[in-house]
């Protein structure tokens, strides 16, 4: 038996506002919503991976334990879009062939964006 991570949940006290930005940064739509307790998002093109978001009654504090990393091959360009979309930039880093970006979305969960080079 395999082992495949099939969707990534976010914690959020406003699913749709939240399915507002991850539906334009992903390029994808709703695939169920369960009264607006629980979103699931359509794949993005090329991928299986789905994003939930999930009800809860307050936001999450702190920093996430866990993030996602997307890797793209104009990181200025995609940040910018992103930031345009309701995200936010916190940090940049690079490394020996790689640079990335941290970004929070508009509820504060935090993802990189990176690029080889």
């Amino acid at each position: 038996m395999t082992f495949t991570i099939g969707m990534i949940t976010f914690d959020t006290i406003d699913p749709h506002r939240l399915a507002d930005f991850w539906t334009k940064a992903l390029g994808t739509s709703i695939q169920h919503d369960w009264g607006g307790e629980f979103l699931m998002l359509a794949p993005a093109a090329g991928t299986t991976l789905q994003v939930g978001l999930q009800k809860v009654e307050a936001p999450t504090p702190g920093k996430n334990r866990v993030h996602f990393d997307a890797h793209v091959e104009d990181r200025v360009a995609e940040v910018a879009r992103l930031v345009a979309l309701g995200a936010t930039e916190v940090a940049e880093h690079t490394v020996p062939g790689l640079t990335w970006t941290v970004l929070a979305d508009p509820d504060g969960n935090q993802f990189c964006v990176g690029q080889p080079g």
